[in-house]
C-alpha cells in the first residue's frame, strides 16, 4: 500500500521540516520552563544542604530567616549550645542586597564603583554551620574583617574588591552552588561585617535618635543615672541575628531538640523537613502555579499548530484521498496515514525542542535543570498532543466523498 503520509512529507518535506523547527522552539520553551520549576526547587533544597543544619532557630511566629524577617539576639546561641543532644550552633544573618564592584577595580575606575550583583550576603562564623562548604578557587576567610567568599555566578574573581554598605571587602575565595532559594548567588562575609550592614544605623540615623533620646523629659531624671547613656550606646550597638543554625548529635531526633526550644526558649525551631516545606510549597508556590499556567498556555498553543497544519496539509490532498477510498483502502489505513503524519511531526518538534532547551539552558539568568524524566513526560505529552490534534484532519479526510476522486 502507498504511504501517503511518506509521500507527501517527501514531496513538501521543506514546509514540514520548518513545521517541526517552529514546533520544536515552543516545545523547547516548554522544556524550559519545566526547567526553571525544577531548578528553583533544586536551588532551595541546595540552600538547605549547604546550611549544614538539622535545625533552624528563628524568631517566634515566624517562619524562618528565607521566608520571613527573623531577628533575635545573638546571645540565644549560648543556651541552644546547653541543650540536650545538640552538637554544634551558631549565629547565621541572611541579608538580600545590591553587592557592588569596589573602589580600586579597573571596572570601576571610571566613576568610582562599577557594576552591581544582586545576592544574598551571608553573615557565619568559620567552621560552624552555615559557612561555605568548599571552595573551587582561592581560599576561605582567615581574618575577622573585610574578607569575602563569593560563588562564581557573581562574576567576581579573588582579588576583587567589592562594596557592601559602607565597606570595602577582599574576595579571596570562590565557591559553586551557594545559592538562594531565589537563585541570587550569595556572598559570605564575617558575622560582626553582616551584623553592621544588616541591623546598624549609619551615623546620621544614630545622631537623631540620640537627640530624640536626649530630648525626653523622663530619661533625664535625677534619680536614674547612667540610664540614658545606657540607651545611647545600646542605640549604637548591634547584637542581633537572623537564625541559630543547630547540628544535632548522631542518632538523636531533630525533633526531641526542637522541642524544648518551642517550649522553653519562646523561640520557633525548624527541622529539615518543615523548613523543606516552607521553601518549596509556601515561598515558591506562587511561581510553581504561574509556570503551570504557562505549561498549560504552551502546551494549547502546540496542538491549535499541529492540528492547524494537519489539517491544512488533508485539504491538499483531498483528491488523493478519495482516489484512495475509490480504490477500496479502508478507513482505518487513511486514518493512520494522518496520524502517522502528525506523530512525526511532533517527533520532529521533540528532537528540536530538546536540542535547542540543553543548548540555551546554561544562558539562563536562573538554573534551569533539565531531568531526563520530564524529557520523558515531555514526549509522551507531545505524542498525546499530536494524536489528539490530528483528529479534526482525520475526521474530514473520513468524509470525503469517492466520487471526488473523478470529478470535475
Amino acid at each position: 500500500m502507498i504511504s501517503l503520509a511518506g509521500r507527501d512529507i517527501l514531496h513538501s518535506w521543506g514546509r514540514f521540516v520548518l513545521t517541526g523547527v517552529g514546533l520544536g522552539l515552543l516545545i523547547g520553551v516548554t522544556l524550559s520552563m519545566a526547567g526553571i520549576y525544577r531548578g528553583m526547587v533544586d536551588d532551595a533544597r541546595a540552600l538547605l544542604d549547604n546550611s549544614a543544619a538539622d535545625l533552624w532557630v528563628v524568631q517566634q511566629d515566624t517562619q524562618g530567616p528565607y521566608a520571613e524577617s527573623s531577628s533575635l539576639r545573638d546571645d540565644v546561641v549560648r543556651s541552644v549550645r546547653g541543650l540536650p543532644g545538640v552538637a554544634r550552633a551558631a549565629n547565621v544573618t541572611y541579608l538580600t542586597m545590591q553587592v557592588r564592584e569596589g573602589r580600586g577595580n579597573d571596572a570601576g575606575s571610571a566613576g568610582g564603583e562599577g557594576r552591581d550583583v544582586r545576592a544574598m550576603v551571608v553573615g557565619f562564623e568559620p567552621g560552624q554551620p552555615g559557612a561555605p562548604a568548599y571552595l573551587v578557587a582561592g581560599r576561605h576567610n582567615t581574618r575577622s574583617h573585610y574578607e569575602a567568599v563569593v560563588d562564581v555566578r557573581t562574576g567576581f574573581t579573588p582579588g576583587q574588591r567589592i562594596r557592601i554598605r559602607r565597606h570595602d571587602y577582599t574576595v579571596v575565595g570562590l565557591t559553586r552552588r551557594m545559592v538562594s532559594s531565589g537563585g541570587d548567588p550569595m556572598v559570605f562575609i564575617p558575622l560582626k561585617d553582616a551584623q553592621e550592614a544588616q541591623f546598624l544605623k549609619d551615623n546620621d540615623a544614630i545622631l537623631n535618635d540620640r537627640a530624640r533620646t536626649a530630648a525626653n523629659p523622663a530619661l533625664n531624671r535625677p534619680g536614674v543615672p547612667g540610664l540614658l547613656e545606657a540607651i545611647q550606646a545600646s542605640q549604637a550597638a548591634n547584637h542581633n541575628v537572623n537564625t541559630v543554625l543547630v547540628q544535632v548529635q548522631p542518632g538523636v531526633p531533630a525533633e526531641s531538640v526542637a522541642a524544648p526550644i518551642r517550649r522553653w526558649k519562646h523561640l520557633e525551631a525548624y527541622t529539615r523537613a518543615q523548613m523543606e516545606e516552607i521553601l518549596v510549597a509556601k515561598l515558591i508556590a506562587t511561581s510553581a502555579r504561574q509556570i503551570g499556567m504557562f505549561l498549560v498556555i504552551l502546551a494549547i498553543v502546540s496542538a491549535a499548530i499541529v492540528a492547524f497544519i494537519i489539517y491544512t496539509m488533508t485539504l491538499g490532498k483531498i483528491r488523493e484521498i478519495a482516489v484512495l477510498k475509490l480504490i477500496g483502502t479502508r478507513n482505518r489505513t487513511i486514518a493512520g496515514m494522518i496520524l502517522q503524519q502528525a506523530l512525526g511531526l511532533g517527533l520532529i518538534g521533540f528532537i528540536v525542542g530538546k536540542v535547542a532547551a540543553t543548548a540555551w539552558a546554561p544562558i539562563f539568568p536562573k538554573y534551569v535543570l533539565l531531568e531526563p524524566g520530564d524529557a520523558l513526560r515531555g514526549l509522551v505529552a507531545v505524542m498525546l498532543i499530536c494524536a489528539l490534534a490530528s483528529t479534526l484532519a482525520i475526521r474530514t479526510a473520513l468524509k470525503v466523498d469517492p466520487a471526488a476522486a473523478i470529478g470535475g
